[in-house]
């Protein structure tokens, strides 16, 4: 493997793009299989983020291919080399984890310089690159405050900063947002998927958060039970589900009965096309609340509330049996409580299910 430390002080900070593969990778733990098989590619400098919920397997995903943890069977490629059993250190790779880690003892330079101490990098080649690290994650005017000194995004900041400084080939991330307020939370990742591209380090990201994932990632791999449901852009899975775990988990969706006739669903005497194909037959459909819309001819509903969410309102109303759906729209519209509205079905296609 190449080490990046033998780069030349005074040159940029660059980082050639790594595929990352995983194949037909399995992890048990006591009996239990976190991964089943996973198989997963990663281009030469993508962000690709795993999305799914707690217990899915994601971060284990991220663990054995950092070297965490071994797998039970499989490949590991980095660079088109099997590492499943290279240990951690050899593998050179960056991980951020969703606590700082930082050590109190130590300044801001001196803790993003670690990892240069431990390759036995002389003092003058750290101290350029802890700054030139630190000046890519904006901190350089507090190169020498103690961690205590920090908010919890600049401790963030420092902690990908040190991911950084020895230049891996790949980026890893868990969770690094979640302790972070809100508003943190967007700046910084925006400003890690700027450092990303301008690095075009290969980077793969573990989050629970739709949003997160949606907002930065090339692809998403959407994860459930140790299995990959569906990979794609953020724009195929949130418009074309392969499954319905995929559409009730990515974005909202409205669950309503329907009857199967050909290629369409006739959901309450209205026709929608079926995102491929399903058996005959009654079935549950996935409507998002953003293909519904108030209408002066249609479905009768009664409102049961409305939310004011910035650039739109989430209206949610009850059918004449009792179903709840939610309708996305302009905040121009603004109904009340127990008015009487009609909904209407934009007709895009829609995944659907057999009905339990």
């Amino acid at each position: 493997m190449t080490d990046a430390i033998d780069t030349p002080p005074t040159g940029p900070l660059v980082i050639k793009g790594t595929p990352v593969q995983l194949i037909d990778v399995v992890k048990d733990f006591a009996g239990h299989r976190a991964l089943g098989g996973v198989d997963l590619s990663v281009n030469p400098g993508e962000f690709v983020s795993l999305l799914g919920p707690s217990g899915c397997g994601k971060t284990t995903a991220l663990r054995v291919i950092s070297g965490l943890e071994t797998i039970s069977s499989g490949r590991i490629l980095i660079d088109e080399k099997d590492v499943a059993h290279v240990p951690v250190n050899r593998r050179d790779i960056g991980m951020v984890f969703q606590s700082y880690s930082l050590f109190p003892h130590m300044t801001v330079r001196q803790n993003v310089e670690f990892g240069l101490r431990m390759r036995h990098v002389d003092r003058a080649r750290r101290v350029f690159r802890a700054d030139e690290a630190l000046d890519m994650v904006g901190l350089s005017e507090l190169a020498g405050r103690y961690a205590h000194q920090l908010s919890g995004g600049q401790q963030q900041r420092v902690a990908l900063a040190r991911a950084l400084v020895t230049r891996p080939r790949v980026l890893l991330l868990d969770e690094p947002l979640s302790a972070l307020d809100a508003k943190v939370r967007v700046t910084l990742r925006d400003e890690i998927r700027r450092i990303q591209r301008e690095l075009g380090i290969t980077t793969i990201f573990v989050t629970h958060d739709q949003e997160e994932a949606l907002a930065v990632s090339d692809r998403v791999a959407v994860m459930s039970d140790g299995n990959i449901e569906q990979i794609g852009t953020p724009e195929e899975l949130y418009l074309n589900p392969k499954s319905a775990f995929v559409a009730d988990f990515v974005g909202i969706s409205n669950k309503l009965p329907g009857t199967v006739s050909g290629t369409v669903v006739n959901v309450y005497g209205q026709h929608l096309p079926i995102l491929g194909t399903a058996q005959p037959g009654e079935v549950t459909v996935y409507v998002r609340p953003e293909d519904i819309t108030f209408a002066t001819e249609g479905l009768p509903a009664t409102v049961v509330s409305s939310s004011f969410l910035g650039s739109l309102r989430r209206t949610y109303v009850t059918l004449a049996d009792g179903t709840l759906v939610a309708v996305q729209h302009d905040v121009i519209d603004q109904p009340v409580r127990d008015d009487e509205v009609r909904l209407r079905f934009k007709g895009r296609p829609t995944i659907v299910t057999a009905r339990g």
